[in-house]
């Protein structure tokens, strides 16, 4: 026998179904990208690495400072978690302006620069850019060449950025190299796919055996990276985003899920993506909350 539901079931079915949706959209355009912070933490010895050098970097990707999403209390927030975890070191992986989909307010970026001169490492913070810090610099973007704004400003702050550079430093008498790359995306909005990411001159500023992390922004790059490079860092995905069961619908990468987020371990050669920090293209986070990196180097034996 067929049972018709009342109308009062109906009207209570359908308040239910848009208090439902109401809370989910809640969550994932307010709450998620807005409010949540996550600590991610990665263990491992790559390979080159000495077992027992044990080195903490703390990781900052995409942090796209605007209003509604990244405003300067988050970013000093963001901050002051980061130098709670007590790092060696500090690692800012571009993007640091959003883009113009997102941003309801401009945030000036020397207010950015200022706050992130409060981050606190005893050997230092040193960025890369990314393609966002070209497209927020029209005047750069087609000129060709920088520097371009931020970069200017985090360097007047105390903050070495790398564009095709290496640098060498010790930690309890262990040397090791800090390479970064230029970005590999700079000039998109103008039609040309032109990259400023030279890997062969990068690396070969590397003049000893000492062990060499790699900072890129885009992960894209990691298919061309040598063995002799022990953990490349990237960020650029925001891990899609939206993330399900490890699945991510759209990724900014021509590999799809294959550099969508998380620890990358190819050929024996590691790659760590961030999910990011901030929101670009649309305001939303599902399953991959805004996080701090905290990479833990040694302590264990070399990874295969």
């Amino acid at each position: 026998m067929l049972i018709l539901p009342t109308r009062r079931q109906v009207l209570g079915g359908f308040g239910a179904s848009a208090l439902t949706l109401g809370s989910g959209g809640a969550y994932a355009f307010i709450v998620e990208p807005r409010f949540r912070l996550a600590l991610t933490r990665y263990g491992l010895t790559p390979p080159g690495w000495d077992p027992g050098h044990r080195l903490r970097i703390a990781v900052l990707a995409d942090i796209h400072v605007c209003e509604p999403y990244m405003p300067l209390d988050r970013v000093a927030e963001i901050v002051a978690a980061t130098n709670a975890l007590a790092p060696d070191l500090i690692l800012l992986l571009g993007d640091y302006p959003a883009g113009r989909k997102v941003t309801w307010h401009r945030v000036p970026l020397s207010d950015f620069a200022r706050l992130a001169e409060d981050l606190r490492a005893p050997l230092g913070t040193y960025a890369v850019l990314g393609n966002h810090d070209w497209w927020d610099d029209p005047e750069a973007m087609r000129a060709g060449k920088g520097p371009v704004e931020i970069r200017r400003l985090l360097e007047a702050r105390g903050i070495p950025v790398l564009e095709n550079d290496a640098i060498r430093l010790t930690h309890d008498g262990r040397p090791f190299w800090i390479a970064g790359l230029a970005d590999q995306e700079p000039f998109r909005p103008l039609g040309s796919r032109q990259s400023l990411a030279d890997l062969p001159a990068t690396l070969a500023q590397v003049t000893d055996a000492a062990p060499v992390i790699l900072m890129a922004h885009e992960p894209d790059i990691f298919v061309k990276v040598p063995s002799r490079v022990s953990l490349t860092l990237s960020g650029h995905t925001h891990g899609g985003q939206i993330r399900v069961l490890g699945y991510s619908p759209v990724l900014p990468s021509r590999y799809g899920q294959r550099f969508a987020y998380g620890h990358v371990v190819e050929d024996g050669r590691h790659l760590i993506i961030s999910g990011g920090l901030g929101v670009s293209q649309v305001g939303i986070r599902v399953g991959v909350p805004p996080e701090i990196v905290l990479i833990e180097l040694g302590g264990e034996p070399p990874a295969a």
